[in-house]
Parts: structure tokens; C-alpha cells; sequence
């Protein structure tokens, strides 16, 4: 028969799961009331006909406005938008930056310099971004068309359809380049030097080293800044607020921005919690599999491999 544990034993464990509780209680407290709360109330509100004034809904219509979302040109485009986004995010924004941070890895002068310089972006907020290169790409006395129009390159840049997206991915890249590219270069000197050097006594080359040894253990790294900026693209709002609105003719709105003048300017917050929960959804699944099919080896301890799973 097993003896039973001693009464100050049983104190112990008891003032420790105690102990435990009130650590974790204020960041549950919060957690509940900041993210579970806004959540479960965006749904609820998703299968309502709302304004968001006197109390709470009761014109029930259940999925119509999910019907109606899906239903509508603008949210399909905002939809194309984010594979646009995240499309030259992945190809060229990460690339770019990988590239940055593997010559700033090198032994070059102001190496300290040119890290802090394209870093600095990063710090400023997407609202004084917004503003800087709204007036920058403005169509008249922008700095830009001013100097391009030298060589009769001016455009409009964010006022024309066909170039605000490209537009918007290169002050997206300005901003943001710079994070991944510290990523990057901290992902990089985690690598032993020794194991570049044992590839060059074996004759590999400059590019085979990064190819063979570098990227691989990257990986983990590399998968990581997919990750954050996937998410990022999902939710993007700030920088297109201030530089477009989602103009002209929403040819540059995205889903958070859709959901800001439904639900804001006219007033349609059941329908706009309707976008806000297609969001959440896409932002959820992509992160559930991602972890799942992709990240699963870095979760485990392995950091050997590009791929997911074997």
C-alpha cells in the first residue's frame, strides 16, 4: 500500500501551484480581456446586422454577411492583393534582404554604419513612413518625379492603378527590409566559422559554402521571417491608410482597410466584423500549418534542413 505524502510535503506542492497561479493570473487576466474578448465579440457581431450603437445587436442574419463578403469585386480584390503582396514579399523582399546581410557579414569598413543605416527604418513608425513617402511620390513636387522626370521617368505612383501596388511594395520593402536583414545576419554569425572553413579546404567555392553549409542552417531563420511576414501581409493596414486609403478605385485595399470604412466610416460593423473574422481565420490557419508542415523540425530542435518535415 502506497504511504501517503507527508502533510508538509502536501503544503509545499500546494503553496507552489499558488505561487504559480498568481504569477500567471494578471497575464491570463489580460490575455482574456485583449485577445479571447475582442475575438469571441467579432464574432458574435459577424452574424448581425449592426451599427454598432444602442447596446448590443439583435438583427440576426447569420452568414449573410459572410455571403455578401465574398459576394463583392473589392474584398475578391482585396484577397488578390494579399497573394500579390505576399508573392513579391517572398521573391524579393526576403531575398533582397538575405542578400544585404550576408555582405554585411563580410569584413568591410562602416560595416556598423550600414547596419544601423538600414535598420533605421525599421524604428521610424508605418504612420511618419506614410507621410514621408506620401510626400515623396506625391505626382507634382514629389522629390521622386522631380528626379526622375529628368530622364522623363515621372509618374503618379499612387495615384495611378497600375503602379500603386509596386509603389506600395517599395516603401513596404524601405521599412521592413531591414528587420529581416538583422534576422538574417544574426542567424548567420550563430554559424561556426569553422564549418565555412572545412568547406573551403573540401574545394567548395564561395557559392557552393553558402549553398551547402550557410543556407541549410539558416533555415530555421529563413522560415521564421516567411513566417512574420506572411502575418504581416495579412494584416497590413497602417502604411496603406496613410499613403492611399486603398486608392484609386481600391485598386490598393487591403482587408483591414476594407474593414476599417465599413465598419468606421459607414458605420456596417457587423459586415466589418464579418472581414475582421476572415482575417483572424486566414491569420490562424496559416499559422497552424505553417508551425505544423513546416516549422515542425525547428520546434523539435532540428536546424539542419530547408524543408519541412521528413
Amino acid at each position: 500500500m502506497r504511504a501517503r505524502p507527508a502533510p508538509a510535503a502536501t503544503r509545499r506542492r500546494r503553496r507552489r501551484w499558488v505561487t504559480i497561479a498568481l504569477f500567471l493570473l494578471p497575464a491570463l487576466v489580460l490575455f482574456l480581456l485583449l485577445v479571447v474578448a475582442p475575438i469571441l465579440v467579432a464574432m458574435y457581431a459577424s452574424a448581425f446586422k449592426w451599427n454598432g450603437f444602442g447596446g448590443l445587436p439583435t438583427d440576426f442574419v447569420g452568414l449573410d454577411n459572410f455571403t455578401r463578403l465574398f459576394g463583392t469585386e473589392i474584398f475578391r480584390a482585396d484577397l488578390w492583393h494579399l497573394v500579390v503582396l505576399v508573392a513579391f514579399s517572398l521573391g524579393v523582399q526576403l531575398p533582397f534582404s538575405l542578400a544585404v546581410a550576408m555582405l554585411l557579414n563580410q569584413r568591410i569598413r562602416g560595416r556598423a554604419l550600414y547596419r544601423l543605416v538600414f535598420f533605421a527604418p525599421y524604428v521610424l513608425s508605418e504612420v511618419i513612413a506614410g507621410v514621408l513617402f506620401s510626400l515623396i511620390l506625391a505626382p507634382d513636387a514629389g522629390m521622386a518625379n522631380q528626379v526622375l522626370g529628368l530622364v522623363r521617368l515621372d509618374s503618379e505612383w499612387l495615384a495611378d492603378p497600375d503602379t500603386v501596388m509596386p509603389s506600395l511594395f517599395l516603401v513596404m520593402s524601405w521599412k521592413y527590409f531591414g528587420f529581416h536583414m538583422m534576422i538574417y545576419l544574426a542567424g548567420r554569425q550563430s554559424i561556426p566559422d569553422e564549418l565555412i572553413e572545412a568547406a573551403k579546404i573540401d574545394g567548395a567555392g564561395p557559392w557552393q559554402a553558402f549553398r551547402h553549409v550557410t543556407l541549410p542552417l539558416l533555415g530555421p531563420t529563413i522560415r521564421i521571417s516567411v513566417f512574420l511576414s506572411v502575418i504581416y501581409t495579412i494584416q497590413l493596414f497602417d502604411l496603406v491608410w496613410i499613403l492611399t486609403g486603398g486608392g484609386p478605385s481600391h485598386a490598393s485595399e487591403t482587408m483591414a482597410v476594407t474593414m476599417m470604412e465599413y465598419g468606421f466610416k459607414r458605420s456596417q460593423v457587423g459586415y466589418a466584423s464579418a472581414i475582421s473574422v476572415v482575417m483572424f481565420v486566414l491569420s490562424l490557419v496559416f499559422a497552424l500549418g505553417y508551425q505544423r508542415f513546416v516549422m515542425r523540425r525547428d520546434l523539435e530542435g532540428a536546424t539542419t534542413s530547408m524543408g519541412g518535415p521528413r
